[in-house]
């Protein structure tokens, strides 16, 4: 009677939130919401983008006794370093450039309710330090202020970043891992979630239908293997612009193993299927910085002797008094302007560099700017602040 009871509501959960799947790994991650919710416990959503790790929080806080108090939900990857704490815990007036008034920021204001960080671990360590203090103690001082203030919020939490390997390099506070993950929900990659990605793909294409007035879709039985085959890197939210990519540009409407492949991605790293290639294979980009480097190094190298021999010739035609060259025309004053041209390499530093890599990588991954911080091997928040740097 108990699971007829718990199968019940699962399903009315489904509907209430437009939720479309039936695999064990999700209907486990909605259970545990839904026992967690009554509880004042802090939850860490696990999983990769795109899994829709979102829907958890709002699940948690509508079923809970907070559910008729506030609800925030905060990127912590898309707000500036230099400005998240005010953000998140306030500020005082003038305490820093721009902070023409007061603020009561996202633990003030959602005092009693609920406060979702997406991305938690892209928060720099200062405001870590100050997030665990408030999860500890429900106490925090507003940036610029010396009055400890009380809030009494729920914190729900989610990441796609490894936090055992971000702890080890010193990029997140393990107390905070530990004290964030009291109960961990785990959101399965599309890939793992077997016969749902048929079911999502009808719903999107359904969608479609309704929304543009267009014959639905649909898949012929070895299309739907090949779905289900394929590792779908960027999850539901990959499967969504698929199907509505499809729905849009096929004239014909029952598609076919030749025509999906025609809109699944071919290139090796994207359609892998769920086994990981060897360490081996994984393409690395440190032979090309060290390459870029050392170019760098031999230009300004080049041309520091080069400024040398024009400065030595400088010198000998003032010697000399004046200068021919072997057809006979004077050039008076032609080496001080070559010799000013070639000083101004001498500015080359490694901020040139930074840029023409940082061009590159954007290049490579057709402007996602996820995918590039993680193939230059910085956080989405560094790499915002690179590009704000150089105005890109």
């Amino acid at each position: 009677m108990h699971l007829d009871m718990d199968l019940k509501e699962l399903q009315t959960i489904k509907q209430r939130y437009n939720i479309v799947g039936n695999c064990d790994a999700l209907n486990r991650a909605l259970d545990v919401a839904l026992q967690v919710a009554h509880t004042d416990l802090s939850v860490l959503i696990m999983g990769e983008s795109g899994v829709g790790k979102e829907i958890i929080p709002r699940i948690i806080h509508d079923t809970s006794p907070r559910r008729r108090e506030k609800y925030f939900a905060i990127n912590c990857g898309s707000i500036p370093e230099g400005t998240i704490d005010a953000e998140l815990f306030g500020h005082e007036k003038g305490s820093f450039t721009g902070a023409i008034g007061e603020s009561e920021g996202y633990f003030g204001v959602a005092d009693k309710g609920t406060l979702f960080l997406d991305e938690v671990g892209e928060l720099p360590l200062a405001t870590q330090a100050r997030l665990l203090r408030v999860l500890e103690t429900g106490e925090y001082i507003r940036v610029g202020g010396q009055d400890i203030r009380k809030t009494d919020v729920r914190i729900v939490a989610a990441t796609n970043v490894n936090m055992r390997k971000a702890i080890s390099e010193g990029r997140f506070r393990e107390d905070l891992y530990y004290r964030l993950n009291s109960i961990v929900i785990q959101m399965p990659p599309l890939r793992d979630r077997g016969d749902d990605i048929v079911l999502l793909f009808r719903l999107f294409a359904m969608q479609m239908s309704e929304k543009y007035h267009l014959p639905r879709i649909e898949l012929t039985n070895d299309a739907k293997e090949v779905l289900k085959k394929y590792k779908w890197p960027g999850n539901v939210r990959q499967l969504k612009n698929i199907t509505e990519q499809m729905s849009v540009l096929c004239q014909e409407r029952h598609i076919d193993v030749e025509k999906i492949l025609q809109f699944i991605p071919q290139d090796e790293e994207s359609t892998q299927l769920a086994t990981i290639a060897p360490q081996s294979s994984n393409r690395s980009y440190e032979n090309e910085r060290e390459m870029l480097f050392k170019i760098l190094y031999e230009m300004r190298s080049n041309v520091s002797d080069l400024r040398h021999e024009i400065n030595s010739l400088r010198k000998q035609i003032d010697d000399a008094g004046n200068y021919t060259i072997p057809n006979g025309y004077a050039m008076p004053g032609t080496f001080d302007a070559i010799a000013q041209e070639i000083s101004e390499p001498e500015n080359l530093n490694l901020n040139d560099l930074s840029r023409v890599m940082l061009e590159k990588a954007l290049e490579r991954n057709n402007g996602n700017r996820k995918k590039t911080a993680e193939d230059l091997g910085i956080s989405t928040r560094t790499l915002y602040r690179r590009l704000k740097e150089f105005d890109m």
